[in-house]
């Protein structure tokens, strides 16, 4: 949630030309992935959780390749998203810890 908070007051410092391109895809993917997981605790299977908490982690995936073709654009500076990488990078340890803790209680 707080990479979302994050995202969008990033987003609103972007070039506004680009509120239908970039813009919007950097909210949809950051928003995704909250969305996601609470998705998957809602399906109540282990199975179903990890399917869900995959997808966050392609959304994360999407967010970070975002925010490098905003500076590959020149759109904002290294610094300016480093706050944001940081937030990432918790987000994909989280991420990443809960599906190996459902890989633990369930090992193929």
């Amino acid at each position: 949630m707080e990479l979302v908070r994050l995202i969008y007051i990033f987003a609103s410092e972007l070039p506004s030309d680009e509120k239908f391109n970039v813009i919007s895809q950097l909210k949809r993917a950051s928003v995704s992935i909250p969305l996601n997981i609470a998705e998957g605790v809602g399906r109540n299977t282990d199975k179903e959780f990890r399917h869900f908490l995959h997808i966050a982690r392609g959304s994360l995936s999407e967010v970070n390749t975002i925010l490098d073709l905003c500076v590959l654009l020149k759109f904002c500076k290294d610094n300016r998203i480093e706050i944001l990488n940081g937030q990432e990078q918790k987000c994909a340890a989280l991420i990443n810890g809960l599906i190996k803790s459902i890989d633990r209680k369930h090992p193929s």
